[in-house]
C-alpha cells in the first residue's frame, strides 16, 4: 500500500495536533511544523504529496511562504483562512495555491478537499483517460459498466461496480470511506453509515463465487479500503 506524506505548516499547536491524528487516522504519512521559516525549511528540502497551510504565522506569513515555495516547488498547497476572508483567499491563489477551506472546517470536507486534489495533481493522465482494467484475470470495462473474470461475467449492480473500480484504479491504495461515499454514493458520510460495508461485502462474495479471491478487497480500520 503507498503512503502519501502530508506536511501540516499551523502554528496553533492544539489545531495542528488535531489534523495530524486526523491524517494519521485517514492512512496518510505526516509531518508537523509550526511556523513559517522552519515549514518552508523542511518543505524545500523534503518531498512532500500536499502542505496544509494557514495564512497567519510566525516568522514567515503563509503567502510569503508559498512565494518562496513556489520558485521551486509545485507542491499541492491547500490553505486554511479566517471564515469569510475573500481577500485572503485570492491573495492565496494569486500567490499559488491550489484550494482553501476556512476555519472553522469539518473534517469530512477537508478529506476530500484533500483526496480530490491528490487526485488531480498527481494522477497520471493514461490513469484519468483508462476505461479499461485487467488485474490477475479481473477485467473491467467503465463504458459498458462491465465485469468479468476468466470470460465469466461478473454480475454486479451500478454501485457495486463503481466501488470495484475506483478500488481498482487506484490499485494497491488506500481510499478513506468519505472519499468512496461521494465518488461511489454520491453522498457525504454519515457518521453511522455502514452501506459500503454491505457493497464491499457483496463484492467479494461475487469474486468468491468465480474463483477470484474476494480478501483481496481489504478493509483498512479506521482508513477506508484498498485492492491489493
Amino acid at each position: 500500500m503507498t503512503t502519501t506524506k502530508i506536511l501540516i505548516v499551523e502554528d496553533d499547536q492544539t489545531l495542528n495536533n488535531q489534523l495530524a491524528h486526523l491524517l494519521k487516522k485517514a492512512g496518510y504519512d505526516v509531518e508537523q511544523s509550526f511556523d513559517g521559516e522552519q515549514g518552508l525549511s523542511v518543505a524545500i528540502k523534503q518531498q512532500h504529496q500536499l502542505i496544509l497551510l494557514d495564512v497567519m504565522l510566525p516568522k514567515l506569513d503563509g503567502f510569503s511562504f508559498l512565494s518562496i515555495l513556489r520558485k521551486t516547488s509545485r507542491t499541492p498547497v491547500i490553505v486554511l483562512t479566517a471564515k469569510g476572508a475573500e481577500e485572503e483567499r485570492i491573495k492565496g491563489f494569486t500567490q499559488g495555491a491550489d484550494d482553501y477551506l476556512a476555519k472553522p472546517f469539518n473534517t469530512t470536507e477537508l478529506l476530500l478537499r484533500i483526496e480530490a486534489l491528490l487526485r488531480r495533481t498527481h494522477q497520471p493522465n493514461e490513469i484519468k483517460k483508462n476505461k479499461h482494467i485487467k488485474i490477475d484475470g479481473l477485467f473491467l470495462d467503465a463504458i459498458k459498466k462491465h465485469a468479468e473474470v476468466h470470460n465469466v461475467t461478473l454480475s454486479l449492480t451500478t454501485i457495486q461496480f463503481n466501488l470495484l473500480w475506483e478500488l481498482s484504479l487506484h490499485h494497491t491504495e488506500v481510499l478513506s470511506k468519505a472519499y468512496l461515499s461521494q465518488r461511489v454514493l454520491n453522498k457525504t458520510l454519515g457518521a453511522y453509515d455502514r452501506s459500503l460495508d454491505m457493497h464491499l461485502s457483496r463484492i467479494r462474495r461475487k469474486l468468491n463465487d468465480v474463483n477470484w479471491q474476494g480478501d483481496r478487497l481489504q478493509t483498512a480500520h479506521g482508513k477506508g479500503y484498498c485492492l491489493i
